[in-house]
């Protein structure tokens, strides 16, 4: 890429509505060579780069909205850590958000494009990974008429200039990976669209909520729940009759259920279908079968 952001670029994302941030914030190579870092902070009164060795180097304000940058001519692509000063005096230590690789692959977006992703609760919202050795929360969500999309939060002061998420093509979805979030952290999503429409929306995906009145999400590791009804499953599976059991009915359409795949993919009889069918349904614990 090219040392110097357009006129243009800056102001898309100063005023948050850049769709693909990743393109400007985080570590860049140069095309002359050398790497370029830049990092938006607008709450920040200076902004250190810390390499793996504890070397430091301060980045340039490039516009008074908190767009910081440095250039370095003589590196390659390198960990790095943040250091930011706020303009009340507070420091902290954080890694960068831009400088993660995107989680959702290719096939995901494709899937997800053509309504075929059967996984998207695995993949949309928020999840508690680790990448690079960081742990964190990756966030996704579909907004295809947004301008911008972030991640808002306590970790950023409920501000949407903070963590722009970003937009993946034109599959509509946006992401992002907060490295040092962790479970129970409160989160929304701010929406930005057209004609000035800004809005604070819940995950649709979030395997938590905060209790009415108040509508943030929570991150949470839905995979660490331990179930409690493996007895009780078991109880109601060795019923003595079918009077001594809840009625869960199994609804199936039998043409695409199972095929008979060596011979030409046939649909099965009724016949065949009844010795695959019947005891599968019976130990998932249903009692009836809709066609």
């Amino acid at each position: 890429m090219t040392r110097k952001l357009s006129e243009e670029t800056v102001n898309a994302i100063i005023y948050g509505i850049h769709a693909e941030p990743f393109d400007v914030l985080g570590l860049h190579k140069v095309e002359d060579g050398g790497v370029v870092i830049r990092s938006f902070q607008p709450h920040a009164s200076a902004v250190e780069l810390i390499d793996k060795k504890g070397a430091s180097v301060e980045l340039k304000r490039i516009h008074k909205a908190g767009l910081f940058e440095v250039f370095l001519p003589d590196r390659k692509p390198f960990h790095y850590t943040l250091k930011i000063t706020g303009d009340k005096g507070h420091v902290w230590e954080t890694e960068d958000p831009y400088r993660f690789p995107f989680q959702l692959t290719d096939f995901d977006l494709h899937l997800h494009g053509e309504g075929t992703h059967f996984r998207t609760y695995k993949k949309m919202g928020a999840h508690l990974i680790t990448v690079d050795g960081v742990e964190g929360v990756h966030f996704a969500v579909w907004a295809p008429n947004a301008l911008r999309v972030s991640v808002i939060g306590f970790f950023n002061q409920w501000d949407g200039r903070h963590h722009p998420m970003h937009r993946r093509d034109s599959s509509g979805i946006w992401e992002l990976f907060l490295p040092g979030l962790t479970k129970g952290d409160l989160y929304k999503f701010e929406v930005k669209g057209p004609m000035d429409y800004l809005a604070q929306k819940s995950d649709p995906y979030a395997f938590y909520n905060e209790l009415r009145p108040k509508s943030a999400s929570v991150v949470w590791d839905a995979e660490a729940y331990e179930w409690q009804d493996k007895a009780w499953m078991n109880k109601r599976r060795k019923a003595s009759t079918e009077m001594d059991v809840p009625v869960s009915i199994y609804e199936v359409h039998l043409g695409s259920w199972r095929r008979v795949a060596h011979e030409d993919n046939r649909w099965m009889t009724y016949r065949e279908l009844a010795d695959w069918l019947l005891p599968y349904v019976k130990n998932l614990g249903f009692t009836h079968i809709e066609l």
